[in-house]
């Protein structure tokens, strides 16, 4: 039978997935680790993340031999460089890395935030990925004119899959220097950033979201296990893969916890927000993908259970015994600073404390604390032109807690959904594989059920 394999390359490890191209019916799931990191300098080695994804397939087995397409999802913003030998120039820096705060400050006072967002759809804040090309341009000089290609962390990923020097719309509409709406890369952005005058010849070209980006090379199907040929999709960034995964339609929204917290919306229509608080992304399959980010979601909640000397249980257990609005305990959770709002060097703060405050009003405080940050980006969302009435999935590894999950569904005061799946990146990148061997979308999502899952009701 022929196999599809999805491939998420996250921030903390690779996950693949391996599924029936007919039915859907996950035949293997592997993942192996990537090294930790920690901000505001979040940096990672490239070739870690190829020791991974080999690492991972080697788990697979036999079912290598029959997977007919490939396709992945990797960790959007992050900025790789490579040499002549296609070797990496230094450790990428990740979407997670406020080290260049200061330059996103000035490429956006070079020609105002409503100028960025109206030619690339978005505002850039320290994630963006030119935001990082100028702080290399500014801080490493010495290794720029040695540049001899640019790309982001899942493009990395293909190049060492087929040798080919490429990516997606979705992905690139995460760089700063892609338009989404006319496919254009904007040349007269990345000559803001400064170094070399030459930056547009060096950055990946752009395929479409059914296209066949390169075929498995003989030294990567060795390392995997894969037959030599097989074709590789275009891949994309982990929230566009995410939302193929679940198979969303316009005005459902997804909100994910995980290292950050995102929420976004499938929409027919660009947006152009000049606040910044909304990235008019592209999505995976022609359309655009609306989507606000904090940098700070479970790792919050991780730390303060860590003061209070709890493990998660016990942490999430506390949290549901405290009532809406933990007695007036608030925490604003900027622990690693903030994407959005852009507060690169905001710190944490709890409020509202009095003696008679529990442990149980500080742990719910701090998952209100996270999960408040994100309604409020759905409502910008809203704000922005994107349909957000439809059902709200809640992915990532904090849907996996009791608390957030029931919290969610309190503040947002309606039912929410929480996946069968809990590899929405993966999935979607394996749905990507399909549509390279001519299985549309939304067939593809009917035929393998995604999005069924639980739904969870606002307590009364």
């Amino acid at each position: 039978m022929p196999l599809v394999a999805g491939i998420d390359s996250s921030t903390q490890s690779c996950k693949v997935e391996v599924r029936d191209l007919d039915s859907g019916e996950t035949v293997a799931i592997a993942r192996a680790s990537h090294p930790p990191t920690s901000p505001p300098r979040s940096e990672q080695d490239p070739t870690s993340w190829w020791q991974a994804l080999t690492e991972a397939f080697s788990q697979i087995g036999s079912a290598a031999r029959d997977i007919a397409a490939i396709s992945v999802g990797g960790q959007q913003h992050g900025l790789v460089v490579l040499d002549h030998e296609d070797e990496p120039l230094r450790p990428a820096k990740l979407w997670n890395d406020t080290e260049s705060a200061p330059q996103s400050e000035a490429l956006v006072e070079a020609i105002g935030a409503g100028a960025w967002a109206q030619r690339v759809g978005s505002v850039p804040v320290a994630s963006f990925t030119i935001t990082k090309l100028a702080w290399l341009a500014e801080h490493e000089p010495e290794i720029v004119g040695r540049i001899t290609k640019v790309m982001l962390p899942h493009d990395y990923l293909n190049l060492r899959l087929t040798g080919v020097h490429a990516t997606d719309r979705g992905d690139a509409s995460g760089s700063g220097w892609f338009d989404p709406v006319t496919g254009e890369c904007a040349d007269e952005l990345l000559a803001l950033v400064g170094g070399r005058d030459d930056w547009a010849n060096l950055v990946p070209t752009v395929v479409g979201p059914t296209d066949t980006l390169g075929l498995l090379t003989e030294v990567a199907a060795a390392a995997i296990g894969v037959p030599v040929g097989t074709p590789v999709g275009p891949g994309s960034g982990d929230n566009m893969a995410a939302a193929l995964g679940l198979g969303l339609v316009p005005g459902d929204a997804s909100l994910s916890l995980g290292t950050s917290g995102v929420v976004y919306a499938t929409s027919a229509e660009p947006t152009a927000d000049a606040s910044g608080n909304v990235a008019g992304f592209a999505d995976a399959t022609g359309a655009f993908l609306p989507l606000v980010c904090t940098l700070n979601a479970t790792k919050v909640t991780d730390t303060v259970a860590g003061w209070l000397g709890m493990d998660h249980t016990a942490f999430a257990a506390a949290a549901l015994r405290a009532p809406v609005g933990a007695n007036g305990a608030r925490l604003i959770p900027y622990f690693d600073g903030e994407r959005t709002p852009s507060l690169p060097d905001a710190t944490g703060t709890f409020e509202g404390l009095r003696n008679d405050t529990t442990p149980d009003d500080l742990a719910r405080a701090a998952h209100e604390g996270v999960l408040r940050g994100l309604l409020y980006g759905l409502d910008a969302l809203e704000q922005a032109g994107a349909a957000v009435g439809g059902r709200l999935h809640l992915i990532g590894g904090g849907a996996k807690s009791p608390a957030y999950r029931q919290i969610l569904a309190d503040l947002h005061g309606a039912p929410i959904r929480i996946p069968d799946t809990d590899e929405t990146v993966a999935t979607g990148a394996a749905v990507q594989a399909a549509a390279i061997l001519g299985c549309p979308f939304t067939e593809t999502a009917r035929a393998w059920a995604l999005g069924a899952g639980v739904d969870i009701e606002p307590s009364p």
